[in-house]
């Protein structure tokens, strides 16, 4: 059963946040730059300007889109679902990550599904099909333990069948980029192709895969070596004590707003010096605010502690597209172990949240891929 659902966060909640901003506990601050976290000067200027940030318009903005709640195996899923008018578009499954919600999706969301309103050609059109990932924004509460990756992937198969229909493309970034294959490599007879962004990092690399590289798979080398020596405690603790940290993130907006934004500071284009120079800042405070007001810190780590000792996935012979933005690590020869990719481009511009990023760039790698596919 479908049931349709509104965003209504309580005034007594967004008053409860502004009191809790109001009354901050900062840190002694030891350094002004980012190498040790998010600096406190910086994090004051921003805590002012979420005083100031009016939920009402994004609640509003996010209600314009049909939004949707159903039950899964067990679960309650939360989606959205922009269909388009043109008579022949098809439909794409969008699978955002973490620390994103559905509202990263806000700005593609008319271009892919009116793309002759938005310079494109109506013969691109998708009906868009996004669902909050268990345990994120509005899928809540999580209501078990085992969802990882694989369950997620068989749920939102489910979640096309129960929309009626039959073919369909996937779609995502980040904890997308994991699972929109895996719904590819379960429903091959249904899933017309696989585009991916974002992804989260090396596959298991065999001796000699880093040899001979050009540069600018030396250059990816570089920035995924300097991550994971300087920017993965957060996943380390997320994966191993995901409800320990989540009481001090649960407790303090302040908390929350800085575990997230010091990834969108990390893994936006690098040619970006603040996250806010990359994502508009009232953006990335209604995406921590969907956090805050959803109280998912513990729920959406949990997705790191369920998939920590995940085996790989098995190969998948779905056509599979990839946009290589910067910041994402992905190289072709290593990658083609795992996806039939029939696709591959690579851009200058952008970051791992490319949908929020370079919204025009992600579009047309979309269009582009899944032109060919349209009549299978």
């Amino acid at each position: 059963m479908l049931e349709p659902f509104r965003i209504e966060i309580p005034q007594e909640a967004v008053d409860d946040l502004h009191r809790r901003l109001q009354g901050v506990r900062w840190p002694r601050s030891l350094s002004s730059d980012w190498a040790r976290g998010v600096p406190v000067e910086y994090l004051h200027g921003v805590v002012e300007r979420w005083l100031e940030f009016d939920w009402r318009v994004w609640e509003a903005r996010l209600n314009a889109v049909p939004q949707y709640r159903t039950r899964i195996d067990g679960q309650t899923v939360h989606f959205l679902h922009a269909r388009s008018p043109e008579p022949h578009a098809i439909p794409l499954l969008m699978t955002h990550g973490w620390p994103g919600s559905v509202a990263e999706f806000i700005e593609v969301l008319g271009p892919l599904t009116s793309p002759g309103e938005h310079g494109g050609d109506a013969a691109d059109a998708f009906h868009v099909v996004a669902p909050s990932v268990p345990g994120h924004g509005f899928s809540v509460p999580l209501e078990g333990p085992g969802w990882d990756h694989e369950r997620i992937a068989r749920a939102w198969i489910e979640l096309m069948n129960r929309l009626g229909y039959p073919r369909y493309g996937a779609q995502g970034g980040d904890t997308g980029s994991v699972v929109s294959p895996l719904v590819g490599a379960l429903a091959p007879d249904r899933v017309i192709g696989v585009h991916i962004n974002g992804g989260l990092g090396f596959p298991a690399a065999e001796p000699g895969d880093f040899d001979d590289l050009n540069a600018a798979d030396q250059a990816k080398l570089a920035t995924a070596e300097h991550i994971r020596a300087t920017g993965t405690g957060y996943a380390e603790l997320q994966s191993t004590k995901p409800q320990t940290v989540s009481f001090a993130l649960s407790d303090s907006p302040v908390g929350q707003l800085a575990w997230v934004l010091e990834k969108f500071h990390d893994w936006t284009d690098p040619a970006r010096a603040l996250p806010e120079d990359a994502v508009a800042l009232d953006h990335l405070l209604a995406n921590a605010s969907i956090y805050w007001f959803t109280n998912t810190s513990a729920t959406s780590a949990n997705l790191y502690y369920e998939s920590r000792t995940a085996p790989p996935a098995a190969r998948s012979e779905v056509p599979t597209g990839v946009a290589v933005f910067p910041t994402d690590p992905a190289m072709r020869h290593i990658l083609e172990r795992w996806h039939n990719i029939t696709h591959w481009t690579e851009y200058s511009r952008g970051g791992h949240f490319a949908a929020l990023e370079a919204p025009d760039l992600l579009v047309d790698d979309i269009r582009a891929f899944f032109r060919p596919l349209r009549q299978q």
